[in-house]
């Protein structure tokens, strides 16, 4: 009999023990909180806030303090800690309609971060639920001021308005929205076709602009080179004909210092200027009457009223250089030739 009870009290110690220690590991368990880094906990006693847990090991007085759980649209399962890094919610596209009522669907990423919180969690009931209705109705908001053109060129605009907005509205949940990206506007299908035909179109108009452009470029170029070379080979030809000028004054110039001459050296040697003068009208008249003769045209010879004093301008021609020659050593050959071909011409004459 005292065997008996010695098992049974061996066993009720043994239970006991069991019991104790068991109860030791939950109060272990719900005193002791590790949070890891960047995360905190939001402690409740007795159903009312009482203090956040940082990172770290955390101690709390079991059964009366407990950690806030949070459900969210992107927790449905409810969440512990509460992160504090940045994080990120990724829309789906939604259809907003632009102020040139045409419909377009638009994907967009929100960047957020929360800096409190407390607020975070007491302030509004599903955070992220929240923040994603608010880019929805920012979106249509925004979109709607802009047209289509508008809405597509100007991306970094939106993102602006839409930060914006989603920063000022989500202060008081202790939310600080960093960034807003648009990443794809979507038009219909009908509406996209026209787009391309128009940039097509676009695209066409301003190649032929330029190309026009270059053709009046390359005309005007062309006039302004033709222009140059007008004005430069006007410039030569005057030169040319300056210089050409020029020479011909010269030239008569020093044809008529040389006829000069010869005029005087023949007063010299006949010594009378009449006499002369009516030698170099006979030998210009006997010349002009040669060149006439010559002449392979020539069929009537005219002879003018004028010839008989002209003939006898040359005996008188003859006796004046029969005394030049008497007093000078030396004569002109080529006088003489001309005497000889004027006096065989007298003879000839009727």
């Amino acid at each position: 009999m005292l065997f008996f009870q010695g098992e049974v009290l061996s066993a009720g110690a043994v239970f006991f023990a069991a019991f104790v220690g068991l109860a030791l590991l939950i109060i272990a368990s719900k005193s002791i909180k590790i949070v890891p880094q960047s995360t905190v906990l939001l402690i409740e006693r007795l159903g009312r806030f009482h203090r956040v847990a940082q990172s770290g090991l955390n101690l709390i007085v079991p059964f009366l303090d407990r950690p806030r759980r949070v459900y969210w649209s992107t927790h449905p399962y409810g969440v512990w800690q509460i992160d504090l890094r940045e994080q990120y919610i990724d829309l789906p596209p939604q259809p907003v309609i632009t102020r040139d009522n045409v419909t377009v669907k638009v994907d967009s990423v929100v960047y957020w971060q929360i800096t409190d919180p407390i607020k975070a969690i007491y302030e509004v009931a599903d955070l992220t639920g929240g923040i994603i209705q608010l880019t929805i109705t920012g979106m249509r908001a925004v979109m709607g001021e802009l047209d289509l053109d508008h809405a597509l060129s100007g991306r970094d605009q939106i993102n602006a308005k839409l930060r914006t907005i989603l920063d000022e509205a989500t202060d008081k949940w202790g939310v600080k929205v960093t960034r807003v990206d648009v990443k794809n506007i979507t038009p219909p299908e009908d509406v996209r076709v026209t787009m391309e035909k128009q940039m097509t179109a676009e695209r066409n108009r301003r190649a032929m602009i330029l190309q026009a452009e270059g053709e009046r470029q390359a005309a005007i170029a062309r006039a302004e080179g033709e222009k140059q070379s007008a004005i430069t080979r006007a410039e030569g030809e005057k030169q040319a004909a300056i210089l050409q000028a020029e020479g011909a004054s010269e030239a008569r110039l020093k044809i008529a210092e040389a006829e000069a001459r010869a005029i005087a050296r023949i007063v010299q040697a006949i010594g009378d200027p009449d006499a002369a003068v009516q030698y170099l009208t006979a030998i210009r008249y006997i010349d002009s009457l040669k060149e006439m003769a010559q002449s392979g045209n020539q069929k009537v010879l005219f002879m003018p009223f004028e010839a008989s004093g002209v003939l006898s301008s040359v005996g008188a021609i003859k006796e004046i250089f029969s005394e030049v020659t008497d007093k000078t050593s030396t004569t002109d050959k080529t006088s003489q030739t001309k005497f000889q071909q004027l006096q065989g011409g007298r003879k000839e004459l009727p």
